[in-house]
């Protein structure tokens, strides 16, 4: 495919017409054949950014994966777009494994995917260095570091690729990477002064919800009634709370399926198998799942427990959205979350027991903070983001409401708090606090206390969450083995009355839609796109790959919103390039159009050359430009201007002017960068 241009491959085998955020320069990166760092959030279209330059370059992309399930839904993306893209790894019999090996030696593979532990050994480095290797592209890089939250020792021997092939660029993709994490890929894969790439760590489509946990099958029944018949991912810290819940869920008819490191691995595979084609709705599994998973048509994840760092969060609550459309990630937290995930650490080596726990305490204090939670996330990171209301959080939709006698209520809980001599934890506290009457109460005498039963008329739930909300302002302190609550200098300015927290109601009235959750159906006929997904189902099924593989929840929603008429219409419809085009476009064209005359519905309700074509390339829908945040510290640390060609002329669509790469803001400087991303089109560059 020598000579064509990546806009060109964009087009014509993903059918986008437009870059999203950095995407435009993380290719011109390896184009230029310089090394980089390309840090991007789920979601980002980030694994593009290595697939199109190795459709436009001469000779085979090598892609470093380290799961199996992962590399065979790309493979299998890919396929379907019409790229050839191949893998090896232990799950294929061997003759697939000799057909794939013929295909690479005869320079029939743009892209081939392998884990680590093959790419680096001598035989296979032997039998690269006969063929035309374009660049390696090392896929989820946060791995080769001991500072990211999911360490893998094999992702080290990376190292050598430089050396073994030396003047061949390599590209480290990761969604997840504090500074240093980035510093440390650099380091570790001997990258050459890397090009650096951030781009925003905040996911603008994912609406973040946090709730004290009270009666959890209550509340995640909520949620998911909220999505029925979407597919959701329900998160718990424990095997046995993963069982427990998939149980009850599946007597109560919901269609659940369980997963976790203690099931037999032919079990876990297929439920995981059932989930990626539909066979099931939600998932419920412990942090060993999700990070194979490219599935993209998650609309929400529910994580029954607090996780133990905001890096763990980020990656997994980032699996819901992918497809760029509207996700809600809830967050369900306990005071007992915080001593079981000490406990669990506590067999871990000091320098990192230490670190997990000072992340921990970040997790603690993001769940019980006040503070919009998309700008919480960010932070985190290292950004922040423009304006103050996210328009996609509990606390900036005011799903949240704070009392109006904080301070009082406060001074009550903290005084009770020195009444009982600061030898009790958050339960008992909350017991004394609520005038029970438990036998442990009566014989210790603490109902004989002045602050005994001062907030009876509350329910346990609520203030036992404002004992939490306390700690996470740095009011409350816990401290030793079993969580004792002590009143920190903090604490005691509100004991004096010189500061005054906030402490939220209990959500009762009906939760919010998100901006994004609006403008993401505005004029989509939602009955013509649940045919289109029953539609998708079935050839997804008759083909044995995931449904979002056929099409993207995004492109059936484009597809119901402009009803096309003709197969030219349907190059108009986002992530329709020609290759799914001429394999699909007949019989969705046909299924709309029965649909419009049984509905007396006109077809191309957007005509492509019209009004309804400018509306929507000037940013209608989940991207449109008023809800994509630029965090300031996000953007490119060094890169050339230059041009790309113009589009061929092939094309049946109109020619585009020629993409030009933008002047490089400078990171790390500690100013806003005033870098404004690409604005988000008609068409978008997420497979």
């Amino acid at each position: 495919m020598q000579g064509i241009t990546v806009e060109k491959a964009l087009s014509t085998y993903w059918g986008y017409d437009r870059f999203l955020p950095l995407q435009e320069q993380a290719m011109a990166a390896i184009v230029r054949r310089r090394d980089c760092i390309v840090v991007l959030p789920t979601g980002g279209g980030k694994s593009l950014c290595y697939q199109a330059p190795a459709v436009t370059a001469e000779g085979t992309a090598v892609v470093v994966s380290p799961l199996i399930s992962l590399m065979k839904d790309q493979v299998d993306a890919l396929t379907e777009c019409g790229v050839a893209a191949g893998r090896l790894d232990s799950s294929l019999a061997p003759h697939e494994q000799q057909a794939t090996m013929e295909a690479l030696k005869a320079g029939r593979l743009k892209l081939l995917y392998v884990a680590p532990e093959r790419l680096v050994t001598d035989a296979f480095v032997e039998m690269l260095r006969k063929i035309r290797l374009s660049f390696v592209a090392v896929d989820e890089a946060h791995c080769v570091s001991m500072w990211g939250h999911d360490f893998r020792p094999e992702y080290r021997r990376l190292g050598s690729l430089k050396k073994l092939f030396p003047g061949i660029p390599v590209g480290a993709y990761t969604a997840t990477a504090t500074e240093h994490v980035r510093a440390d890929i650099a380091e570790q894969l001997n990258l050459e002064q890397p090009t650096l790439l951030i781009g925003s760590f905040d996911r603008a489509n994912l609406v973040y919800r946090v709730f004290h946990r009270g009666d959890i099958l209550k509340q995640v029944r909520g949620v998911l009634d909220r999505h029925k018949g979407e597919s959701g991912i329900i998160y718990c810290i424990r095997r046995k709370d993963v069982d427990s819940m998939c149980a009850q869920l599946k007597a109560l008819g919901y269609r659940v399926a369980p997963y976790h490191a203690g099931m037999e691995d032919e079990d876990r595979k297929r439920n995981q198998d059932r989930f990626i084609k539909e066979e099931v709705d939600v998932i419920v599994a412990t942090i060993a799942f999700g990070m194979g998973i490219d599935k993209s048509n998650v609309r929400f994840v529910v994580h029954a427990g607090m996780p133990k760092s905001l890096e763990h969060y980020q990656q997994e609550s980032g699996r819901a959205g992918r497809d760029g459309l509207e996700a809600e990630c809830c967050l369900f937290y306990g005071g007992g979350d915080f001593g079981t995930w000490k406990f669990l650490m506590k067999d871990m080596p000091d320098e990192a027991r230490e670190i997990a726990m000072a992340k921990l305490g970040d997790m603690y204090n993001y769940c019980t903070g006040g503070l919009c939670r998309h700008r919480s996330l960010v932070r985190y990171f290292g950004q922040d983001l423009d304006g103050d209301d996210c328009q996609a959080c509990d606390i900036c939709l005011g799903d949240r409401e704070c009392i109006e006698d904080a301070l009082v209520t406060a001074q009550k809980i903290l005084s009770c708090i020195l009444r009982l001599e600061q030898r009790f934890g958050a339960g008992y506290t909350t017991l004394v606090l609520t005038g029970s009457q438990e036998q442990k109460i009566i014989e210790s005498g603490h109902d004989r206390l002045t602050t005994y039963g001062l907030l009876s008329d509350r329910p346990r739930s609520v203030v036992r969450d404002w004992i939490e909300q306390l700690v996470g302002q740095g009011c409350i302190a816990k401290a030793g083995e079993f969580s004792v609550l002590n009143i920190t200098p903090r604490g005691w300015e509100v004991v004096r009355g010189t500061r005054t927290p906030r402490l939220f109601k209990p959500p009762e009235k009906p939760l919010k839609k998100s901006k994004a959750a609006a403008q993401s159906w505005e004029g989509v006929d939602k009955g013509l796109f649940e045919v289109l997904r029953k539609i998708r189902a079935e050839i997804a099924s008759r083909k044995g790959v995931p449904a979002f593989v056929i099409f993207g929840d995004t492109t059936l929603r484009d597809m119901a919103r402009r009803r096309p008429a003709t197969l030219d219409d349907m190059l108009w419809v986002s992530g329709v390039g020609k290759t799914k085009q001429r394999q699909y476009g007949k019989v969705f064209l046909e299924a709309i159009a029965d649909y419009c005359r049984r509905h007396a519905n006109s077809l191309n309700a957007e005509d492509a050359s019209g009004e309804g074509r400018r509306k929507r390339d000037e940013g209608r829908g989940t991207t449109d430009a008023s809800i994509v945040r630029r965090p300031s510290g996000s953007g490119v640390s060094a890169i050339s201007a230059a041009s790309m060609p113009s589009r061929q002329s092939s094309d049946p669509r109109p020619n585009l002017p020629p993409a030009r790469y933008p002047q490089p803001p400078q990171i790390g400087t500690g100013r806003r960068t005033g870098f404004k991303p690409t604005s988000h089109r008609r068409r978008h560059g997420k497979p």
